[in-house]
């Protein structure tokens, strides 16, 4: 379990998943607690914290009821032991992120005073990653107050021993940016505003560090009403006499330097979609999301998931909804593309590059300039950065691999209809079609609870004839709620005939059939051919050699077939189906695509799907 106060305050549970707190007065009683440092504090102290000067009469009894709600969310791995007038906290095993920040921030400095840089630079940079976003951002105003400044300090202090390391590494140039806007938002710091110097200095630009030292100088003067310190003036005669030099260590290896803050004080790119307001169900998915790239148990390896499936079932509402929520553990911003047009064409990894440099603040990024080129900049321009990349409708592997973000701090989820070699098994979340619980649950977030509740048979029959795909479901939702006057048994007797379903299944541009015909275009038209040919076998599970008998082609050429239908998702693997290795089916709608004349360019019998299974297995 970890424990969270630089940031919002936070516990994750032994797999890295959130535990939900009970409001912000619990919050503060557990922020409290957890900054005592395993002292006890006083109902006095925590009053104070919860209600300042006007605490209720009733303070002992709801500070007690806090307590009592946050031991049922911690569980054994937190202990809140009531002391004489006091509570206590004992975390056992669970970590606190202000220690784990101390302990590097303090082995950092050790390690600085030595000469060690390079394991200085990699201790004070995990230190500085621990802090996300506001300090206490979700308690009182009155323990923010209290206890924020030290914990900002403390950040600062980290900031500026990275900074040094940085500069004693010769990575002046890339320091500008950032200690520009740290000496923006500081602007009485003297350390910080002598570095910023440093740097420019160090870039052949005398002048502007020469401006620097001068604007603090009247800073420093009109707020606090004193003269610049020895620091500050030590540096400013050392650019007057041309002595503040490069290192002698000379330039480090290339390599930008990431304080957690937007470059030059720029706005965190913030390009995610709009979330799905009533995006239901998937909660095994959210949660198994949410491990793979946002808990620190994932390891220091790239924190990638692969979310794949058939058309329609829900890929991107998933990723877009995942990465909505996971929005604050990602500080520096989140990138976000579609890799398929409208038209199913794929776009281009220097399209998308230049789009994502242009959010990071790269003005002269271009797709002209070349891939290669295009790469560098994007990683160089990511390292050490805390991004959620999303990758939704990706078309292969080289067409994602140049926009793979290096360094275990980023992390990125792409959806695709096939599985890609940039994630592993572990890694790739099989997405399934909506059970009937899921469907109805979508039906009524879409139309309401009680027109479902209503009429519950024709509500189970939409479902039924949607086929758990959460596309056709979500039409079917919506086609209701714009006709608030049609009773469900309207649309379920027009979804029930087989021949017009697909007809029925389209609202505005939301339409099933172009949304499987879409997973056609990448398949070959042998695969198309053989699609069509399919179709008699309805929804049944049927084995590869019923397959090649009903197609007329060997068994090894029929699964070769099948399997590349299998990974665009337009055919599902099954149970044993007779076979040791197991059979196929096809999905009611996607039997109802190909079934139509011509379909896939074959023609074919047109009549309701049915299994031919038992027939062909007898056979």
């Amino acid at each position: 379990m970890e424990l969270r106060v630089l940031g919002p305050v936070e516990v994750l549970d032994d797999q890295g998943l959130h535990i939900e707190l009970p409001g912000v007065k619990a919050q503060t009683v557990l922020a409290s607690l957890l900054l005592a440092n395993g002292q006890t504090v006083s109902d006095t102290h925590l009053s104070d914290m919860l209600w300042a000067w006007d605490p209720p009469t009733t303070m002992t009894a709801q500070i007690y009821t806090y307590v009592s709600r946050l031991r049922k969310r911690l569980g054994p791995h937190v202990e809140l032991v009531r002391r004489p007038r006091g509570y206590q906290l004992v975390s056992h095993e669970a970590k606190l992120d202000l220690t784990t920040f101390e302990r590097l921030a303090r082995r950092g400095r050790d390690a600085l005073t030595r000469g060690n840089l390079a394991q200085a630079a990699d201790d004070l940079r995990a230190a500085v990653s621990r802090y996300r976003g506001t300090v206490l951002g979700n308690v009182t105003e009155f323990l923010a107050d209290a206890e924020r400044p030290r914990l900002e300090e403390l950040r600062l202090a980290a900031q500026e021993d990275l900074v040094e390391v940085e500069l004693a590494l010769g990575r002046h140039q890339r320091l500008v940016p950032e200690l520009t806007a740290l000496a923006t938002e500081h602007p009485t710091r003297e350390r910080l505003r002598a570095q910023l110097m440093t740097a420019l200095y160090r870039c052949d630009r005398q002048s502007d560090a020469l401006a620097v030292f001068h604007a603090g100088r009247r800073i420093l003067a009109e707020e606090l009403g004193i003269d610049p310190g020895a620091t500050l003036t030590g540096v400013h005669q050392a650019v007057l006499e041309g002595t503040l030099g490069l290192p002698a260590a000379g330039p480090a290896p290339s390599g930008p330097v990431r304080l957690g803050l937007p470059a030059a004080g720029r706005p965190a790119p913030a390009m995610l979609p709009p979330d799905v307001a009533d995006f239901t169900g998937r909660r095994a998915e959210l949660a198994q999301l949410e491990r793979l790239v946002a808990s620190d148990a994932a390891g220091a390896g790239p924190r990638r998931a692969l979310i794949t499936g058939m058309a329609g079932v829900g890929k991107s509402a998933l990723a877009v909804h995942r990465a909505h929520g996971l929005r604050d553990r990602f500080p520096d911003g989140q990138l976000y593309a579609d890799l398929t047009d409208q038209d199913g064409t794929s776009r281009s990894p220097e399209t998308v590059l230049a789009s994502f440099l242009h959010a990071l603040g790269v003005e002269s990024a271009d797709p002209d300039r070349g891939l290669l080129e295009l790469i560098r900049l994007y990683r160089t321009h990511c390292a050490g950065a805390r991004l959620l990349v999303v990758l939704d409708n990706a078309v292969s592997n080289a067409q994602i691999a140049p926009l793979l973000p290096n360094g275990p701090e980023s992390a990125v989820i792409v959806t695709s209809r096939r599985h890609l070699l940039a994630a592993s098994g572990r890694d790739t979340l099989a997405l399934p079609v909506f059970d009937d619980g899921e469907s109805m649950e979508l039906l009524a977030a879409l139309v309401g609870p009680e027109r479902v509740a209503a009429d519950p048979v024709s509500a189970r029959a939409i479902v039924d004839s949607c086929a758990g795909l959460p596309l056709a479901v979500r039409i079917a939702g919506v086609r209701l709620a714009a006709r608030p006057h049609w009773p469900l048994s309207r649309l379920a007797g027009r979804l029930a005939d087989q021949s017009t379903r697909l007809d029925e299944l389209s609202f505005g541009e939301l339409r099933v059939r172009e949304t499987i015909r879409r997973s056609l275009r990448e398949v070959s038209l042998r695969g198309r051919q053989v699609l069509s040919r399919l179709a008699p076998f309805g929804t049944g599970v049927f084995p590869a050699e019923a397959a090649a008998w009903e197609l007329g082609l060997p068994q090894a050429t029929a699964e070769q077939v099948l399997e590349e239908l299998v990974d665009i998702r337009l055919l599902e693997t099954a149970g044993a189906g007779g076979s040791e290795r197991g059979g196929y089916r096809l999905h009611e709608l996607v039997v109802l695509l190909v079934s139509a004349p011509g379909a896939g360019g074959v023609p074919s019998q047109r009549g309701a799907p049915r299994s031919r299974t038992p027939q062909l297995l007898a056979g």
